[in-house]
């Protein structure tokens, strides 16, 4: 009979540790935390110094029961739950719930799913921390009491089921000053010219390349209108085109970090299109474990909650010893890559890896869903990358006189790939940077073939993705790994915000919601306020700072700000986004509304008029198949994504694939967008194997 009682968050994770511990541990789950703040009220005492008051959360009796049954015949128990604050919030209540006492209960933590650190966790077992507990629950009162005090105020002045929590309301006022900033921008013209240039001299019979104009003799000249570009162009025109200077040169391209959260979130995002709660998911899954044919359930990676990019010197050794192995001892960078952690990090944790660099991608495939195969192919890719050598570029700088003004040219070539051998994703070089350059030299003599001018205009800043708001949040110091993708879901799932293609819009929702915020809740969506309660919530973890201290100092003013915005804001009207579908029932045009599984069209005439439609995204392209419905972006009953044209059912086109709007010059089908690793074309006949590549938007 198993002596030793060993408790988890995840009941996925209950194999795993079956495995690695033997029959003299039982593993059970609490499936998350068993007490919380209730729904029904605060909970939280402020009258008794913000005394918080936990209860049973529903549906957790049966989960309590049976192990206070385990609990009784265990000579040691043993909490498992997840290395972090919220991970040691949810031991200590299961201490509390199941009565446990401090002689046989222990506290143990691993970063990853395997046999070493699960047994070497049994051998570090510790007492709670109760500074990590005391940081949750500061963390938990605090957005406890902005929701609970806001939320209502919404509900009244606005709408029912509104929520202002913390950290999202600064992130919905980041989404809404950018949307701000993009309807204000002001275009400004300006010029460039491109001189097609030819080099004779040794070796050379006449090669080409193309300089580019950066000013006079007298430094940077910018073209902000046509008659000036005219002027100039009518001087080049007559100029006697010299070279001047030639720079030949090596650079070197460092390795990227091994992944932290918030870098993952924005790489998934951006290679594999991945929103960021599907990412979490999904790496979730990986780490407490996927069963694998010949092992059984193995976790094939580390901790995916982190903000650290160190690694242990096993890890590192393990990467160390393929690198060589498999791609020679040249591809190993020659000391031991150090990667800064920027900000304040949990260094307890590490950067996130595989647990086994052994299981290359390949060799796990077939155990992985595809998703699953992309994330961790990824994950594995800039793991070992991140200790392999730096890539090394040939470069070429040309300074060319043309009268009184400079044109420069240049261009950099692969000598060595070193890591890019292994993780060429995102590496991209600047347009004047990149590509081959003739070999040119001082002397040689050259001919203008032709000059080329073109008119541009500044462009408003881009709206944020899910990865440049990640970026921007970490940057800022907003929330931390455990909050990014949660917050965006909430924002999305409360209808403040909206994709649009990969962009996200604040809706008039959002909007009324930001602003209502701006003007009588300064502090709470105040960025520098918002970060700044983040360290002081890390000054609570390292136990410099007692918990409660965070809500006495926060609340007296919040208070006098919520009594003062209750009598200043009035009643807002929120309008419908009228279309142009009309019922079929009773001939108004259908609004636009937002429920439980977001946008729908709805009559305006509810409740005489019941009729509703889904609404469907448009994929920004025509249909290729009647040319005159939108693609749309529809899902199956089982949530599987395509794309379907707008007059279904008088037309039937249906594709896994985006359309990308253009048809084949081979065979003449439509072309759709795949996935590789560069993004690509590709004809959809199925028997047509014409491809080309799709330049990723920034």
């Amino acid at each position: 009979m198993a002596k030793n009682l060993v408790i988890v968050e995840s009941p996925s994770k209950i194999k795993t540790l079956k495995k690695f511990l033997g029959s003299s541990y039982k593993v059970e789950a609490s499936a998350g935390h068993v007490r919380d703040l209730p729904k029904s009220e605060l909970g939280v005492d402020i009258e008794n110094d913000f005394e918080p008051k936990y209860i049973t959360i529903r549906g957790k009796g049966d989960v309590l029961a049976k192990l206070r049954k385990e609990v009784k015949s265990a000579e040691k128990i043993y909490l498992a739950t997840d290395p972090d604050r919220e991970g040691e919030a949810i031991s200590w209540h299961l201490k509390h719930a199941l009565k446990l006492g401090d002689g046989n209960t222990y506290r143990i933590t691993f970063n990853e799913l395997t046999k070493n650190a699960v047994k070497n966790s049994i051998k570090q077992a510790r007492e709670i921390d109760m500074n990590l507990v005391d940081a949750q629950q500061a963390r938990r009162s605090l957005d406890r009491i902005v929701g609970y005090k806001i939320g209502p105020l919404l509900w009244k002045k606005v709408k029912k089921g509104l929520s202002a929590g913390r950290v999202q309301s600064v992130g919905l006022k980041i989404i809404c000053d950018r949307e701000d900033e993009i309807e204000n921008f002001i275009q400004e013209e300006y010029w460039t010219i491109d001189a097609a240039l030819s080099a004779k001299g040794t070796g050379k019979g006449g090669e080409k390349f193309t300089a580019h104009f950066t000013g006079d003799e007298n430094g940077k000249m910018e073209l902000k209108n046509q008659t000036e570009t005219e002027n100039v162009l009518k001087e080049l025109k007559k100029a006697k085109f010299e070279i001047k200077e030639v720079k030949r040169g090596q650079r070197t391209r460092k390795p990227q970090a091994p992944f932290i959260t918030s870098t993952l979130l924005q790489e998934a995002s951006k290679i594999l299109g991945f929103p960021t709660s599907k990412t979490m998911m999904i790496a979730q899954q990986l780490y407490e474990g996927v069963a694998l044919k010949h092992e059984g359930t193995t976790g094939l990676i580390s901790y995916i909650r982190t903000d650290s990019v160190r690694i242990s010197d096993e890890a590192y050794n393990s990467a160390k010893d393929f690198i060589v192995s498999n791609y020679g001892e040249g591809y190993l960078n020659p000391q031991r890559a150090v990667y800064k952690t920027e900000g304040r990090a949990q260094d307890a944790h590490e950067a996130i890896r595989p647990t086994d660099v052994e299981k290359t991608p390949d060799t796990v495939k077939d155990d992985l869903t595809k998703d699953q195969y992309k994330l961790y192919k990824l994950i594995w890719e800039r793991f070992i990358s991140s200790e392999m050598a730096p890539a090394v570029y040939d470069t070429l700088s040309v300074k060319i006189s043309a009268g009184k003004y400079v044109f420069r040219a240049g261009g950099s070539v692969l000598k060595y790939d070193g890591y890019l051998y292994v993780y060429k994703k995102n590496e991209t070089e600047d347009e004047e940077n990149s590509g081959k350059m003739p070999q040119l030299s001082q002397e040689d003599i050259l001919t203008l073939i032709d000059v080329q001018s073109e008119q541009h205009f500044t462009q408003p800043p881009a709206r944020y993705t899910e990865a440049s708001l990640v970026k921007i949040f970490k940057e800022l110091g907003i929330g931390r790994p455990s909050t990014y993708a949660a917050t965006i879901s909430i924002l999305l799932n409360r209808a403040y915000i909206t994709r649009e293609a990969k962009t996200l819009c604040p809706t008039e929702l959002g909007s009324i919601v930001n602003d209502i915020m701006k003007e009588n809740f300064q502090d709470i969506v105040d960025i520098d306020f918002t970060a700044n309660m983040e360290n002081k919530l890390d000054s609570v973890e390292d136990g410099e700072v007692p918990w409660k201290d965070v809500l006495r100092n926060f609340y007296p003013d919040f208070e006098n700000k919520l009594t003062l915005a209750d009598s200043k804001i009035g009643e807002v009207e929120l309008k419908d986004e009228e279309t142009d579908i009309i019922c079929e029932n009773c001939g108004r045009n259908m609004v636009i509304k937002f429920g439980k599984f977001g946008k729908f069209f709805a009559c305006p005439g509810f409740p005489e008029c019941r009729n509703a439609k889904p609404f469907f995204e448009n994929a920004g392209v025509k249909c290729p198949v009647c040319a005159d419905g939108e693609v749309q972006i529809k899902k199956t009953k089982k949530g599987r994504k395509f794309y379907g044209c707008s007059n279904n059912p008088e037309c039937g086109f249906m594709s896994w694939n985006k359309p990308t709007g253009k048809l084949c010059p081979q065979c003449g089908s439509y072309l759709v967008e795949k996935m590789a690793k560069q993004p690509r074309a590709v004809c959809s006949s199925g028997t047509c194997a014409y491809w080309e590549e799709i330049a990723e938007a920034e």
